[in-house]
């Protein structure tokens, strides 16, 4: 109740201090255009042409940036301000004796939050922190809620006012303008989904679009989303897969396609989980599993140079080269005894892997689990999954959890299938996929007994 009563007589002081810039003649909302000619971090990189002007010529640029008021420090007649942009944070210098009375205590009168454009000119301060000599100051917007920006230690580590996890997440624009390491992360996201489309359409592949609503929501093991055509009076489902339509245009004659869209599942949520997800599915005619590995690796050391400007990255403290090749190749039956003390050999019927289980004393109910594959991949999921760091492909599934795929010409138990690996997170899944009728019916209807 009190955060409630705070915010409202926040916003009526913010609404009064509209209302007499409106009286003035200063209507804060109505400028439609600043022109910018620089960016905070075109003024701040240590590249920038500026640093390198004598003190007295630099002191004639002119300067235009715009962007968010994040924190305020002000003293007799001087005020040090930070203003944020879409490309980082810039430290501002204002002088009472540079602005006049009337325009600095306009200055002081800014709250966190509003969206100012300054000119000046740029200049290091003693401490060496790239700054604005501010100028002129314009007030563009301002906002009638506090803006959570929260503090800056003397040593510049920022303490979010936006710290809650639900908060974060319910409020995502807030987060992402407060949390400039959650921005930069969603920045990441986008750049590796283009990085991802260039290589793809560099390799032949077509993109495609395939639909939303389906009739049989097909291609996993998940619940859907149920949704109703008015004109159609129809119910249909929301897609939880890109599968099918995709093996169609396979089919239709394309030999190269893949899709980059959402998904949707209508299950729980969690870090690993969200019922509305974007998946990046591929098909490709001619191919086996061995292509399909060779791509992967291509593709992922491809996305780390777009994006990082380098493939080697580092995860959970160890480096990892995305161009070293060839990737570890792993079956889950090797991992499982390496990492969980169980051979293949007790492995060969539910009833000997759970008195294996027993031996070893899994952490986990046995009575849950009901098919020898389940049970392998739980194995795998426990043991093996959170020591694959380095970027690992994870072979040989059981048939039981394979529906899709061919099976092993010389291990009709074990599929021709790998998942992707990398700091102990899946990362991608993929099948030689099958293509007997027969065979493909039996396994539908093995399912259903």
């Amino acid at each position: 109740m009190s955060e409630h009563i705070e915010q409202s007589e926040e916003r009526e002081r913010r609404l009064a201090r509209v209302n007499e810039l409106r009286e003035a003649g200063r209507d804060p909302f109505l400028i439609e255009r600043y022109e910018r000619t620089h960016t905070a971090q075109e003024v701040t990189a240590d590249s920038a042409s500026h640093w390198t002007l004598p003190e007295e010529e630099s002191k004639t640029l002119s300067y235009r940036l715009a962007g968010r008021v994040t924190s305020q420090r002000s003293k007799g007649k001087t005020a040090f301000y930070d203003l944020r942009d879409g490309s980082g944070r810039i430290q501002l210098y204002i002088r009472k004796d540079d602005l006049g009375d009337e325009a600095f205590e306009d200055c002081l009168a800014l709250d966190l939050g509003d969206i100012i454009g300054v000119e000046g000119f740029p200049f290091k301060t003693r401490t060496g922190e790239p700054s604005i000599h501010v100028k002129t100051v314009t007030l563009l917007s301002k906002p009638l809620r506090a803006v959570p920006f929260g503090k800056i230690d003397p040593d510049g580590k920022v303490h979010s006012g936006l710290s809650n996890v639900e908060d974060r997440y319910r409020y995502r624009y807030l987060d992402l303008l407060v949390n400039p390491e959650a921005k930069a992360i969603l920045t990441k996201r986008c750049q590796i989904v283009s990085a991802m489309r260039r290589f793809l359409d560099g390799e032949d592949f077509l993109e495609v679009e395939t639909p939303t609503l389906q009739e049989v929501a097909g291609g996993a093991a998940a619940r859907p989303f149920m949704t109703h055509h008015n004109a159609l009076k129809h119910d249909f489902k929301l897609r939880i897969s890109l599968e099918l339509p995709l093996k169609r245009l396979i089919v239709g004659g394309y030999e190269k396609v893949y899709e980059i869209g959402r998904v949707y599942r209508n299950e729980g949520i969690d870090t690993q989980h969200n019922p509305e997800f974007t998946l990046m599915e591929l098909y490709q005619a001619y191919a086996n599993l061995e292509d399909v590995m060779d791509l992967v690796e291509r593709m992922y050391a491809s996305i780390a140079e777009s994006v990082l400007g380098s493939s080697v990255i580092t995860v959970q403290g160890e480096t990892v080269d995305f161009a070293q090749r060839p990737w570890t190749r792993l079956p889950m039956l090797e991992g499982i005894q390496h990492n969980a003390g169980i051979s293949p050999e007790e492995m060969t019927s539910l009833e000997t892997a759970k008195a294996a289980c027993e031996r070893i004393k899994v952490p986990f109910p046995l009575e849950k689990e009901n098919t020898l594959g389940g049970l392998i991949e739980k194995l795998h999921e426990v043991y093996t999954q959170p020591k694959l760091i380095q970027p690992t492909f994870i072979t040989d599934f059981p048939i039981e959890t394979s529906p899709l795929a061919k099976k092993r010409q010389d291990n009709p138990a074990l599929t021709r299938r790998f998942e992707v690996y990398i700091g102990g997170a899946e990362l991608g899944n993929a099948f030689s996929e099958i293509n007997d009728p027969i065979d493909q019916r039996e396994r539908f209807e093995g399912q259903l007994q």
